[in-house]
């Protein structure tokens, strides 16, 4: 797809790419009528229309699972989900001498702390994790991150991109639908008179803008809106390589495409088949439980007196006469309820559901409950690594870089950089504290207690330690220093308390012999 600004206006531009994105588009709304169709409702929906009804509840409750824990994995609530990383040469360009990592990690956990309290603070993992499911579902999403704070996200119908071969986003183009009264003077009464020229009927209470952003050849973005083909004023800006805020998602990364695909579409067919099978075992239940009696016309049963019957009445009539609506479709039932069950049970593996992690049985071990439930999330790999790269690192990014601007924490040197920690076990700083504890208790079991404490510097290991749980270790362990002084001041106290002693012990001594001597001198 090609977005080239010599082609005319951004609005031409983007009619032309969207005729590009429509194969994209149709298949994310049949996903989301299978699971839930107000994540990308049909085109020209408003409030008042109608959505689509799916026949089973699978398709919503494996999406609501499946964003979920992605959103915990991604977005952890306890800790960040990344870390400053320094390299060995920065580190003693830095510090200017050895020993000091411990001190630098202290330092980066404090500015890690303040990026994921800015993220917090605005509550973007909410919005983040409603992407996830606009992921999911139509594999791709937009996210933007104002300059003053926030996160918005946009669905697919809303904006067109396109790649470079590489995958990388080159151009981006975004529709909205503002209020003219957000519209800069000039341009709002062009919109007025407009309007104003047009009948009641053809007026539009809604103007359409157009964001154009584009990447050039050194990297910088520049960016710039449109309204009915002319440049908004004061509209116009650039951003550093690496720190734009418009970040475009996809859920897959496709080869030649610009656009995702979504994880529904992996599964359709049997979201498709459990949907089909769900609504005729509902209608065929309705049917089934029907009641109809036939009374035969020959017979001599009245059907007066059959309706007008009560319960435990006599009625004058023969039981032969009578006979109730049956439609025998119980082999055909269960057929089609086992087909559902295997479906069903193929889908919860799909979607990490927990009623397939616990096998059937008396007897089911922790153990094997966790071995089942990380079998399922190492199947979400792929998923994490890419979403690591495409939305959490330029995420951590943005956020950096406007907390740089307002001088809110110190600019990171060349040579420090984010690194993403993601999956079952590497929640933020998870990693790093297993290879810690690990790498302890390999050296007990093998030099022995005694050894470790002769080599390892306690310090040290407890700031690495409280680093990696990411905890603010200002004031909490002893400096050299406040050792060195209470050390000393401890000899200091006990040698004062030795000289008491000594006197104490000398004058006892004294004291004997003025004793003595007189004890002799009145013999």
């Amino acid at each position: 797809m090609e977005l080239n600004t010599n082609q005319g206006t951004a609005a031409k531009i983007y009619a032309r790419a969207a005729t590009e994105r429509k194969p994209f588009l149709d298949r994310a709304r049949k996903a989301a009528e299978l699971t839930i169709p107000s994540l990308l409702p049909p085109e020209a929906h408003s409030g008042s229309s109608n959505l689509p009804v799916p026949n089973q509840s699978i398709g919503a409750r494996g999406l609501n699972n499946l964003a979920a824990k992605l959103s915990l994995a991604l977005m952890p609530p306890n800790s960040p989900f990344f870390q400053f990383q320094v390299d060995d040469y920065t580190l003693k360009e830095m510090t200017q001498q050895e020993g000091m990592r411990a001190e630098v990690e202290e330092a980066l956990g404090s500015i890690e702390r303040a990026v994921y309290g800015e993220i917090t603070a605005h509550a973007m993992d909410v919005t983040v994790g409603e992407g996830l499911k606009q992921l999911i579902v139509a594999g791709n999403v937009l996210l933007y991150l104002p300059p003053e704070g926030g996160i918005k996200s946009y669905r697919l119908d809303r904006y067109v991109v396109r790649r470079d071969p590489m995958g990388n986003v080159l151009e981006i183009i975004v529709h909205e639908s503002i209020s003219p009264l957000l519209l800069p003077e000039s341009i709002r009464e062009k919109h007025t008179q407009s309007q104003a020229e047009k009948p009641d009927h053809l007026k539009s209470k809604s103007v359409d803008v157009y964001t154009h952003v584009k990447r050039g050849a050194d990297g910088q973005w520049t960016v710039y809106q449109e309204v009915k083909g002319e440049r908004v004023p004061g509209s116009e800006g650039t951003y550093p390589k690496g720190k734009s805020p418009w970040i475009a998602l996809r859920f897959t990364k496709i080869d030649g495409e610009d656009y995702g695909r979504g994880y529904i579409e992996e599964y359709y067919g049997d979201l498709h088949s459990v949907d089909c099978l769900q609504k005729a075992i509902v209608q065929g239940s309705l049917a089934a439980a029907r009641l109809l009696v036939f009374v035969s016309p020959n017979g001599h049963t009245q059907a007066e007196d059959v309706a007008k019957a009560e319960n435990g009445a006599v009625v004058t009539g023969n039981a032969s006469d009578v006979s109730l609506l049956q439609l025998d479709k119980y082999a055909d039932f269960r057929t089609a309820k086992e087909t559902w069950q295997e479906i069903t049970t193929r889908l919860s593996y799909a979607f990490l559901l927990n009623s397939v992690v616990q096998r059937g049985g008396e007897r089911v071990t922790a153990e094997e409950i966790r071995t089942v439930a990380s079998e399922l999330e190492d199947g979400l790999g792929g998923i994490y690594s890419i979403l690591s790269k495409e939305l959490q690192l330029p995420l951590v990014n943005r956020v950096m870089h406007q907390l740089t601007r307002t001088n809110r924490v110190p600019a990171l040197p060349e040579g420090v950089t984010p690194t993403i920690t993601t999956g079952l076990e590497a929640l933020g700083r998870g990693h790093d504290l297993q290879r810690l504890d690990v790498f302890l208790s390999g050296m007990l079991q093998t030099l022995g207690a005694e050894a470790v404490a002769s080599r390892l510097n306690i310090g040290d290991y407890m700031k690495r330690r409280g680093t990696a749980l990411g905890i603010d270790m200002t004031g909490l362990i002893k400096s050299e220093e406040q050792i060195a002084q209470e050390q000393q001041q401890a000899q200091q106290d006990q040698m004062q308390q030795m000289m008491q002693q000594v006197s104490a012990q000398g004058g006892m001594d004294m004291t004997k012999e003025i004793v003595k001597a007189g004890a002799n001198s009145d013999e």
